[in-house]
């Protein structure tokens, strides 16, 4: 069977008139998944009945089913766990910022990179998600919300430029008229620092943001809490990461995770501001640890943040502190997956 989700409308057209139908067919397609969200090819009523009879014997449009749904108190921040066809699971989170709405996908069925303070990466990494299944996490929002996605940030489960082929496809289809029409400049993609990938990254010709999980200010406390480090030094990553910049000019996000006791002192502070203070147009994103029962790690105090971020301003350096838009439901990576497994056995353990 054909997957139709994530074909462009160049592939579909090809697909459509190579079965003898009419190329036009294929954008009627295309309206009835991404702008109508009718998903069943019989009730697709304007193609024709042999074309239906025709999708429904060799096509197949995969939607994910939904495990479990969260939504914050404040109704900002919502949050799906997803069961992919192969029973495969994976998070996406919607967020409802002043400028519009924003979605938070994964790229990939847990994660290899082993950082400490991420549950995603709980288990290891399972598989790579193909484009159909990183864009069905954004078509499921539109299903629901029947409102437009303003935004893309890929920064949920799995290192991004790991699954470099898939997610960059998913990403030049969310930017199709067709499909979402969600311009480059209004994506996001967060690595750990995969140096040779973001080299090509910068040749792709998208001008997307990029933001790199950089979350120590020097090689030593990086190799402690993100293994990546011991296979490429921040001088190296700092360089691909500069080399994008210089070819797309695109403003350049650093993510600095808090951790109380790690990285999180004012001299630490220092370090990272003369690490980054050379570093041309970028912006330094602090984020405090969440912490919960999956994750022994905690937060600097209010206080600790203040100073932290008034430091590394100092350096000339642009600095925000991320807002925490959905601790309460562990709307953070990997955090509700590993809370409906802990359930899930729980549960069958009391039925035994």
């Amino acid at each position: 069977m054909t997957e139709l989700l994530g074909k462009s409308l160049e592939e579909l057209q090809q697909l459509i008139t190579a079965a003898g139908f009419q190329r036009f067919r294929a954008k009627q397609l295309m309206d009835y998944i991404y702008k109508r969200y009718i998903f069943s090819f019989d009730d697709m009523a304007q193609l024709p009945t042999d074309l239906r009879t025709w999708l429904k014997e060799y096509c197949v449009i995969s939607l994910p089913t939904v495990v479990t749904e969260k939504t914050a108190p404040d109704g900002n921040t919502k949050k799906l766990l997803l069961k992919l066809s192969d029973g495969s699971q994976v998070e996406t989170v919607l967020m409802k910022q002043h400028y519009g709405n924003s979605v938070c996908v994964s790229s990939q069925v847990g994660c290899a990179m082993g950082c400490i303070f991420c549950a995603s990466t709980t288990g290891g990494l399972f598989r790579n998600l193909e484009v159909h299944e990183i864009v069905a996490q954004v078509l499921l929002f539109t299903y629901v919300l029947k409102e437009r996605i303003h935004s893309i940030v890929v920064m949920g489960a799995g290192e991004p430029l790991q699954n470099y082929e898939n997610t960059i496809g998913a990403l030049r289809f969310l930017h199709e008229k067709e499909s979402f029409d969600i311009g480059y400049r209004r994506m996001t993609l967060s690595t750990c620092g995969i140096v040779e990938n973001i080299y090509l990254l910068a040749d792709e010709g998208i001008p997307i943001t990029l933001a790199l999980s950089l979350h120590a200010p020097n090689d030593t406390i990086r190799r402690e809490i993100m293994p990546i480090g011991a296979y490429y030094d921040i001088k190296d990553v700092l360089d691909a990461v500069k080399t994008y910049y210089e070819k797309t000019e695109r403003r350049i996000t650093f993510e600095y995770i808090l951790i109380d006791g790690v990285n999180a002192s004012r001299e630490q502070a220092h370090e990272l501001g003369a690490l980054v203070k050379t570093f041309p147009n970028c912006n330094v994103n602090l984020i405090p640890v969440n912490g919960n029962e999956h994750i022994q790690l905690f937060k600097p105090s209010p206080r600790a943040i203040d100073a932290f971020k008034s430091i590394v301003a100092s350096y000339g350096v642009a600095v925000t502190v991320r807002k925490e838009m959905g601790d309460a439901i562990q709307a953070a990576c990997g955090q509700l997956k590993v809370q409906h497994m802990r359930q899930q056995a729980e549960k069958a353990q009391s039925e035994k």
